[in-house]
């Protein structure tokens, strides 16, 4: 049996790999593992459990919380919010520890579980173990009074939109169209609020979740809707969540999409510019395209490099105390005012850079030349020879003098499959899209299982 947790939780399909049994023994093990430094100061554990609105996240979210109040945690419910409102409320609060039942921006019918420690801190590798190995012991029953309660945290959405709107530091929206899709997800009942509430004109599409229509073709992995009501309603630019709200793509209005890269340089001059970006240092991965690199460069940003997960740009974040970094998904974190990817806030202050500069959209991005990105998959191959493979390797090196400083290769082997992906930049998409091709031959023909 493979390691229960992945890259972002437990997560699967809901009813068969995520079931209530399973959520109710995770929260049992979460609530010993998580709630020692409670235990050892003789006090009862917190809990904030929140979940987006698709179906299964009821029983899910309610067998999270038996599972929790019967090892003597005290929950939080916080309903319907996004992940990273639950993970604030985490911090706002004080508890010990959170649970966010969602699968993100993948169908309604998975689901998952992932937990925030103390602070609102996705959980290391070695603390993910603890819960995990936990479940196979015996755990303690609780009576009596030492049974946790289980109360509905009343004013979660509240404490989120002020915490929101107070990142804005005075800036107003005011004369700003903007439209939102909310994925039929955990935005819906925040991010209208939010940026009405901050003075923009709204049009709002994705906001109508029944419990089975999440990412069902909008959101920030279907963004043709979003297009077509920005230039539909002549919008100065359009915002895009996924279903827990974690990820923020735009459209500018001539309908054009700004990704995760772009959005993190326009955030990462203004934020350069006005004293905010610590160490005048960007983090993103290693698939962030070059562009943004050499816009960084130009600007005398440094940028640090990260493995593929918004988990490794928080680390890195921590460790070093830097200020900004994320993904080209739109995953994009904010440190000084949130400890996850932030949809609502990276949307927010796209928008205050349009309106502190009086710039469209469309000018802020121009900061950053998007280079021709080709990704090919090559699967049933052994993904553990890549680096050791002369052959290979020499590939790799020709592709790049062929590319003069212009482009960049990437072999990435998948962390779970017998999958290499072959990853190339050029000022050219032929280009990109030739070298790309040839070198997944040679990955083919070498590491052929």
């Amino acid at each position: 049996m493979g390691r229960l947790f992945g890259t972002d939780g437990v997560r699967g399909l809901a009813g068969v790999d995520v079931t209530a049994e399973l959520a109710l023994g995770l929260a049992q093990s979460a609530a010993f593992v998580l709630g020692r430094e409670a235990r050892s100061e003789s006090r009862r554990a917190t809990a904030v459990v929140a979940r987006d609105p698709r179906v299964s996240g009821e029983f899910i979210a309610a067998a999270v919380a038996a599972g929790l109040a019967s090892a003597g945690v005290d929950v939080l419910e916080a309903g319907v919010i996004p992940t990273p409102a639950a993970a604030y409320l985490v911090a706002d609060t004080g508890a010990d520890f959170g649970v966010m039942v969602s699968a993100s921006h993948n169908p309604a019918a998975d689901n998952g579980i992932k937990f925030f420690a103390k602070g609102g801190l996705k959980l290391p590798d070695d603390t993910e173990d603890q819960i995990e190995a936990a479940m196979a012991k015996p755990l303690a029953g609780n009576t009596g009074r030492e049974v946790g309660r289980i109360r509905r945290f009343a004013d979660a959405e509240d404490r989120y939109l002020v915490h929101l709107l107070g990142t804005l530091e005075g800036v107003r929206l005011d004369g700003l169209h903007v439209v939102l899709d909310c994925a039929h997800g955990a935005a819906a009942g925040i991010s209208p609020d939010v940026f009405r509430d901050a003075g923009a004109k709204l049009t709002v599409i994705g906001n109508d979740p029944d419990g089975f229509n999440i990412n069902d073709g909008v959101g920030s992995t279907y963004l043709d809707p979003l297009r077509a009501a920005v230039l539909e309603n002549g919008a100065d630019l359009g915002i895009a969540h996924d279903g827990d709200a974690d990820r923020c793509l735009a459209v500018d209005a001539a309908g054009n999409v700004v990704d995760g890269d772009m959005i993190m340089a326009i955030l990462a001059l203004s934020m350069s510019a006005r004293g905010k970006l610590a160490e005048n240092t960007l983090v993103a991965t290693v698939m962030s395209n070059l562009g943004l690199k050499l816009a960084m460069a130009n600007n005398g940003i440094d940028v640090v490099e990260t493995g593929v997960g918004d988990r490794y740009v928080l680390e890195r974040l921590n460790a070093d105390g830097f200020s900004l970094g994320g993904e080209q998904s739109g995953h994009v974190i904010m440190s000084e005012y949130a400890t996850t990817g932030d949809g609502i806030l990276t949307g927010l202050h796209i928008a205050a850079e349009m309106k502190r500069t009086g710039k469209t959209l469309a000018e802020l991005a121009s900061c950053m030349t998007v280079y021709p990105q080709v990704l090919v998959n090559v699967r049933g191959v052994d993904r553990t020879k890549v680096a050791g493979d002369e052959v290979l390797q020499q590939a790799v090196v020709q592709a790049e003098l062929a590319l003069a400083g212009n482009g960049r290769v990437l072999l990435r082997p998948s962390g779970t499959e017998p999958v290499v992906r072959v990853m190339v930049e050029a000022a050219g998409v032929e280009q990109a899209q030739q070298l790309a091709d040839d070198l997944a031959a040679v990955v083919k023909e070498r590491l052929a299982i």
